[in-house]
């Protein structure tokens, strides 16, 4: 299970709520120095967090779609992320991000073992179980076992490959197109990706 580059993150536990206030209380200060410096206008902070706030799944599964029915965007894709989902208008910013695809033998899976990275310009904001202390530490110990609790059952003979988010790579699962699907089109195909899939904690099912 490979965990690619060293994380960024503080040494503090982000499940300690001691910790969550004195964070909320920094983070503010910083933002009310930076504003009263010029350096974010006023609002800024909030208008991110509103927009952050409007992104769904559903802008991730459209890249699914697309790379499912355009072989030359699927190559785009895996070779490199960030430029590609740019076509849907996505800005990944200095974050790359890493697209890796399942196969008939290669199951991926995404974490992030010590806090809550995360495609966000696709998905959106994570859900709580995927930043709980619960997963993020299973996930890399037993990730058939945690699969299995999701309702994904592989044979023996699928590799599992556990990928750990960093602050500095974000990753996103392309699912494999079940059978069945041929002749739908993009919007279609859309539908049945969920942000599971993306996480590799689902499987899309016609």
């Amino acid at each position: 299970m490979p965990h690619d580059g060293p994380h960024h993150h503080h040494d503090h536990a982000p499940d300690d709520p001691s910790f969550a206030s004195r964070s909320a209380i920094g983070a503010r200060a910083l933002r009310e120095l930076l504003e009263e410096a010029g350096v974010l206008a006023p609002g800024e902070v909030a208008r991110q967090v509103e927009r952050m706030d409007t992104i769904t799944p559903a802008l991730g599964a459209q890249v699914v779609a697309r790379a499912w029915v355009d072989p030359a965007f699927k190559a785009r894709l895996l070779a490199d992320g960030s430029a590609a989902v740019r076509e849907f208008g996505v800005e990944m910013g200095a974050t790359p991000l890493h697209v890796v695809e399942n196969t008939d033998t290669i199951h991926n899976m995404i974490v992030c073992t010590l806090c809550s990275c995360y495609p966000k310009p696709l998905l959106g904001i994570p859900p709580d179980w995927y930043k709980s202390f619960e997963y993020r530490s299973r996930a890399v110990r037993e990730p058939r076992v945690v699969l299995a609790e999701f309702g994904v059952r592989l044979s023996d003979s699928m590799a599992v490959r556990v990928h750990d988010s960093t602050a500095d790579l974000r990753y996103l699962v392309l699912p494999r197109r079940p059978a069945g699907t041929d002749g739908w089109d993009e919007a279609r195909l859309a539908e049945i990706v969920s942000r599971d899939c993306m996480i590799g904690t689902a499987l899309p099912n016609a």
